[in-house]
């Protein structure tokens, strides 16, 4: 949810004229960013930690590679994403100041061409993510209305997994 709400406030806000509004939206923005970034370094620090339940084979070895190549590309995205707004944000000048509280360092220095650089490189980034996270969607709901089977179960808590299709009832 917060991935897809950073996307709709940073698609809404650069449409914006400049105001206070709009600067107030900016930092909304970041601190989203900031937010996805530090909960992706828990979710890691966790995923390597504990030990989950093994994945749900699916009958078709690429369907597997493919999963993993898709949660791979995730997590790397989720980190890339707000990193790359971060290296944006600096070059335009604009320290990010985490919820008006913790002033984040600049990672580089205040510079029109690395500011075009990489507002391009946020702006690919954020798009090869938003359609990610429209096929990751599409393939849990693949897994819960066609596999039948758990994934989707084991993603949403409390969802209740489907009869197979020959289950009487």
């Amino acid at each position: 949810m917060l991935v897809a709400g950073a996307w709709f406030v940073g698609d809404w806000m650069t449409d914006l004229s400049f105001s206070p509004l709009k600067l107030k939206v900016y930092s909304w923005h970041k601190w989203t960013g900031v937010l996805v970034f530090a909960l992706l370094i828990v979710r890691v620090g966790v995923r390597i930690a504990a030990r989950f339940s093994p994945r749900i084979a699916t009958p078709i070895q690429s369907d597997n590679r493919l999963a993993r190549g898709a949660h791979l590309l995730l997590y790397l995205l989720l980190a890339f994403v707000p990193l790359s707004g971060w290296f944006f944000s600096s070059a335009a000048g604009f320290t990010t100041v985490w919820f008006g509280l913790w002033a984040i360092p600049d990672l580089v220095p205040k510079d029109a061409q690395l500011k075009d650089l990489f507002r391009a490189v946020h702006d690919v980034l954020t798009s090869v993510l938003a359609a990610l996270v429209v096929l990751h969607l599409l393939a849990a709901l693949k897994h819960h209305f066609i596999d039948r089977d758990r994934v989707l179960v084991r993603m949403v808590p409390g969802l209740k997994p489907r009869k197979p299709p020959d289950h009487p009832g």
